[in-house]
């Protein structure tokens, strides 16, 4: 299981890692849009966030490897964040600044973790 959820995780974390680097000033406008984003569209965000760390965490909820330890905490971070856009959106929309320098190390933090779990799922 960890390698077939490693397999989904990774090239999505790898390709919005590509977009932080060269789409970084649509991801800044992005996050700094969200006090503004239509409420349905946060809730949504928020439910389908929920769901897809749900399924993984019901498939997977182990750590006995880095690699079962990273998928773990992949969908314990989508459930947390789905849970809070559905829980306190009004906290989650303040406005939030990210700079050039934030876009890029989460997109450098991305593009480790996607190209690993890429690895993990498919070699």
């Amino acid at each position: 299981m960890t390698e077939l959820i490693a397999s989904i995780a990774g090239p999505y974390l790898f390709v919005t890692g590509l977009g932080f680097f060269i789409s970084s000033n649509f991801y800044q406008r992005m996050i700094a849009a969200q006090s503004d984003a239509n409420p349905i569209l946060l809730n949504l965000s928020g439910a389908v966030h929920f769901v897809v760390g749900m399924v993984a965490l019901a498939n997977h909820f182990k750590v006995s490897s880095i690699a079962g330890a990273l998928v773990t905490l992949v969908g314990a971070a989508a459930v947390l964040k789905g849970a809070s856009l559905i829980v306190i959106p009004d906290y989650m929309t303040k406005s939030q600044q990210m700079g050039k320098r934030g876009v890029l190390a989460t997109g450098t933090a991305f593009i480790a973790v996607g190209t690993y779990l890429s690895y993990v799922g498919y070699f």
